[in-house]
C-alpha cells in the first residue's frame, strides 16, 4: 500500500510538471475580447457551393429546404449556451451578435471559434443527414454604430447576392453555359440587371424577402397560460422562445432595427 501510495505521488509530480510544460504550448497564442467590447461570431459553410449544387439537389437559385436548416442551425446557436441576441442568416453564413456581458470561455476567441463551428456543423449535418461544415471567425467591434455597420453589410450582401443570383440562373435556364452567364453578367449593374429579370417576366420586387434581405432570429417574450400550483389558479407566466423575422427592414430602417438589440 506504501509503494503504491509512492508511485501514486510520483505519478502525479510527473503529471503535473508535464502539464505546466506543454499547456503552454496551446495557450501561448489565446486573444481575449477585451471587456465592453462587442462580439460578433460570422460562420460560413466550407464547400457548400459544391454541396448545394452537386452533392444535394437542391433548387436554384433558392431552396426552402435549405434555408430552414440554416434557421434551424442559427436557433441551435442561440440555444447552446452563449449569451447571443441577435442571429442573422443568408446565403450560406450564419452571424452572431453577443450579449455585451457576454464572459464564457473567458472571451477567448480560440474556444468561440472552435465551439461554434463545432456546433454549427453538427447541427447542420443532423439536418442535412450529410456533412456540411462550418468555419467562424470573431469580430470585435468597440462602438453600437459598428455593430450597425456590420449587419447592414451582411444585409446588404445578401440583396446583391440574390440579384446575381437570380439573374444568373435566369441565363442558364435560358440555355447560356455556366461560363457564358457569368460572362454576361461582368460589370452589369443593378438596374441593368433588373431589367434583365424584368424582360424575362420576373419583378426583382415581387421576389421574397428572406431571399434579398436574409432572416433574422432574436429572443421575444410571450405569455403562456399556466397553473398556480398553491393556488390552483389559472395565471399568466412569461416565457421566452426564439423569434424568426422572414421580412427585415432595409437600409436605415434596418440600422435602427439591430441598434434596438443594444439598449
Amino acid at each position: 500500500l506504501i509503494r503504491t501510495h509512492s508511485l501514486y505521488k510520483i505519478g502525479k509530480m510527473k503529471f503535473d510538471f508535464l502539464d505546466k510544460k506543454m499547456r503552454v504550448y496551446e495557450t501561448t497564442q489565446d486573444v481575449c475580447v477585451l471587456p465592453n467590447i462587442y462580439m460578433v461570431a460570422r460562420l460560413d459553410g466550407r464547400g457548400f457551393t459544391k454541396l448545394t449544387k452537386k452533392t444535394h439537389d437542391f433548387e436554384k437559385p433558392f431552396d426552402i429546404r435549405f434555408r430552414d436548416m440554416m434557421v434551424e442551425t442559427t436557433k441551435h446557436l442561440l440555444s447552446c449556451g452563449f449569451n447571443v441576441i441577435y442571429g442573422y442568416t443568408e446565403s450560406d453564413e450564419i452571424s452572431l451578435l453577443f450579449h455585451l456581458e457576454e464572459t464564457v470561455f473567458g472571451r477567448k476567441t480560440r474556444k468561440y471559434n472552435s465551439v461554434l463551428a463545432g456546433e454549427a456543423s453538427a447541427k447542420f449535418s443532423l439536418l442535412l443527414q450529410g456533412m456540411g461544415i462550418f468555419d467562424c471567425r470573431i469580430s470585435q467591434l468597440p462602438n453600437p454604430k459598428l455593430v450597425v455597420d456590420y449587419f447592414r453589410w451582411r444585409n446588404e450582401d445578401a440583396f446583391r447576392n440574390s440579384l446575381s443570383a437570380h439573374c444568373y440562373w435566369t441565363l442558364r435556364n435560358n440555355g447560356q453555359t455556366a461560363q457564358q452567364a457569368t460572362k454576361t453578367l461582368e460589370g452589369m449593374g443593378v438596374s441593368a440587371k433588373n431589367e434583365l429579370l424584368f424582360q424575362n417576366n420576373i419583378n426583382f420586387n415581387d421576389i421574397p424577402n428572406w431571399q434579398k434581405r436574409g432572416i433574422g432570429l432574436y429572443w421575444e417574450t410571450y405569455e403562456k397560460k399556466s397553473i398556480n400550483p398553491m393556488t390552483n389558479e389559472t395565471v399568466l407566466a412569461e416565457r421566452k422562445r426564439i423569434a424568426v423575422n422572414y421580412d427585415l427592414p432595409m437600409r436605415d430602417e434596418y440600422d435602427r432595427f439591430v441598434l434596438d438589440f443594444l439598449d
